[in-house]
């Protein structure tokens, strides 16, 4: 979950791994350090807290010296709190070896107590300085083979930089289950844990596997694995632009993403959409369709938001193509053994590509024989490689930690999956037309509520007062309930939580007084009239009712203190739709308090460690 760059070129190095930090700190910001060849030696300078604070160090320091070479990182804690000792780069016993690594090195303790035992001094409290100590131990003049060997030792994830004094005008990179990504450009090359870091500099990459090392020099790069293979890479070219991760105006990147969702669940259909024949056509599951449609059953595998979009996911393809779905929490998946067949699609949703609990279910769900699809918005990500088909988003890079558009854009694809698959079982031409009309519509109608944020605003205000909240839903609006309560509690540190409307009386009713915000998803849908209870169920005890509701609802609003209306769509689609001020609602909330929304504390984007 940390954040990497590297550089080796003609430039100084200094500002570019700057700048490719703060591209990154949304990975991680407890702390932050640079590692360069400074007159012969290894140099660096590592601060807690975030980039800005490791800037005002380096503004002390001399800028003379120093050669166009240099490694950075920006953590998010895992083992040892955040601290200047803490902070990467870590150092071998002679501060001759630097090393920025993102994963988690499981068997650290049992290296770190051989080490100790050969005499080895520990700075830091963290998994990471093991390697330093590792390749240092293993380096008699080949510094290859030592990281190889180092490496074989290890058990668990990383993706490291190493910087040696003895070979200055070089870096040496390597992964196994966290991202590198390598940038190509005249007389200089970069590396980072993502392509954000890059973009600014050059769009043509190459991305490390599982497994891979490479050596990188101004001239070129040359990859092998661990087992000293040599490996033939191809040149891709980033999907994003340098525009796509600036805030453009917006004062947060959350309200820029939350603005950008008519493009982005536009772009996520754009060419996928058959008006005509009232079908969806999704190349990424070419040749794929058939076996799905015939599985005995569908798991859903994801974390966190994505694990809210599965469960839309699991209703739409419920009940447009009459397919048993499961939605698991990948973090639980592997673990409990599961049981899956031949017969079995496991569809496996990220938006990173990265997220470690995930990779670790499809690798488990691949194992046991079931087909395995990814849902991801990274292109040439970890997802989209191990799995055998896939769709991906297309909603650009997402830069704030809370996700909002990929949300969004996950619910879309897989309600062009449910198309696809509904109409090779029970859904009639006609239907499906309907469906693709109404899917074109969506993006017009998330901009009327965008138009609504003065109301949401107003109502933000009075919800900054209040310690704890309860989002309530039914049916399809279920999830949004789960993942509008997880907005909030996120990045505005409101209690919230989120469930079926009608549980609300078999335990969380004993919550409602004055005090407590309800926020109902009360659209016309088939269970709408038991919902509109609900309502006078909380109203009868106190509670302050904010209902979501469809344009001229005249029953809701009379039930309700506040009402939020958004236009109406049919039933499965209107998770798109009902999630948007529930996001707008969180985002003003946690500005009215003086929160920092888009690196809320103790979070980061891309989770690559269990």
């Amino acid at each position: 979950m940390c954040g990497i760059v590297g550089y080796v070129g003609e430039r100084q190095a200094l500002p570019i791994l700057i700048s490719g930090l703060k591209r990154l700190e949304y990975r991680g910001y407890d702390s932050a350090g640079v590692a360069m060849i400074r007159d012969g030696a290894v140099w660096s300078e590592k601060k807690k807290g975030r980039i800005c604070d490791l800037e005002r160090s380096l503004e002390t320091q001399p800028s003379d010296g120093f050669l166009p070479v240099g490694i950075a990182h920006t953590r998010w804690a895992t083992h040892g709190a955040p601290s200047d000792v803490n902070a990467h780069p870590h150092f071998d016993c002679k501060r001759g070896i630097a090393v920025v690594h993102n994963g988690i090195i499981e068997n650290y303790a049992e290296i770190r107590r051989g080490l100790l035992e050969k005499g080895h001094v520990f700075a830091s409290e963290t998994d990471s300085e093991v390697l330093a100590h590792l390749i240092e131990t293993f380096d008699e003049g080949d510094m290859v083979a030592a990281i190889q060997r180092s490496l074989h030792l290890v058990r668990g994830t990383f993706g490291i930089l190493v910087l040696a004094s003895r070979e200055p005008d070089r870096i040496y990179a390597a992964r196994r289950g966290s991202p590198l990504v390598i940038g190509l450009a005249d007389d200089e090359n970069l590396v980072a844990s993502d392509g954000s870091a890059l973009v600014e500099h050059t769009k043509k990459v190459i991305y490390l596997s599982d497994d891979e090392m490479a050596a990188i020099d101004r001239r070129g790069v040359h990859v092998r694995t661990l087992q000293d293979s040599r490996v033939s890479k191809s040149v891709q070219e980033l999907s994003f632009g340098l525009e796509q991760i600036q805030k453009g105006g917006y004062d947060h990147f959350m309200l820029k993403e939350i603005f950008e969702q008519p493009e982005t669940i536009g772009d996520s259909m754009r060419g996928r959409l058959l008006s005509d024949e009232g079908r969806a056509k999704l190349g990424g599951l070419e040749g794929y369709l058939e076996r799905i449609r015939n599985s005995e059953r569908i798991i859903i595998t994801a974390c966190g938001t994505s694990w809210h979009a599965g469960l839309i996911g699991e209703y739409l393809i419920e009940k447009l193509a009459h397919i048993p779905v499961e939605v698991e929490y990948a973090s639980e998946f592997r673990y409990r053994d599961p049981i899956l067949s031949r017969n079995d699609t496991v569809i496996a949703i990220s938006q990173s590509g990265e997220t470690a609990d995930t990779l670790a279910a499809v690798r488990e769900a691949r194992q046991k024989g079931a087909l395995v699809l990814g849902l991801c918005n990274v292109v040439g990500s970890s997802v989209a490689r191990e799995t055998a088909a896939g769709v991906y988003l297309h909603a650009g890079p997402e830069i704030g930690v809370a996700s909002t558009k990929a949300f969004t854009s996950q619910v879309a694809v897989l309600s062009l999956i449910a198309l696809a698959l509904g109409r090779m079982t029970s859904l009639s031409n006609d239907e499906g037309r309907l469906m693709v009309q109404e899917l074109m519509s969506i993006p017009d109608k998330i901009r009327a509520i965008l138009g609504q944020t003065d109301r949401i605003l107003a109502l933000a205000r009075k919800m900054t007062k209040k310690r704890n909240a309860l989002y309530l839903g039914r049916g399809f609006n279920y999830p949004v309930a789960l993942e509008g309560a997880l907005k909030m509690k996120e990045i505005s540190y409101i209690h919230a939580e989120g469930y079926p409307a009608a549980e609300m009386k078999h335990g969380p009713i004993a919550l409602i007084d004055e005090d407590m915000p309800v926020i109902f998803l009360a659209v016309k849908d088939p269970v709408y009239e038991k919902v509109l209870s609900n309502i006078q169920e909380v109203k009868a005890r106190g509670g302050w009712v904010i209902a979501v509701v469809n344009s001229g609802d005249r029953d809701a609003a009379r039930n309700a203190d506040e009402v939020i209306e958004i236009p109406e769509t049919s039933q499965p689609l209107s998770p798109m739709l009902t999630v948007i001020p529930l996001q707008l609602l969180a985002y003003h909330t946690a500005v009215l308090k003086g929160c920092d929304v888009d690196q809320p504390r103790n979070l980061a984007k891309s989770v690559t460690v269990e």
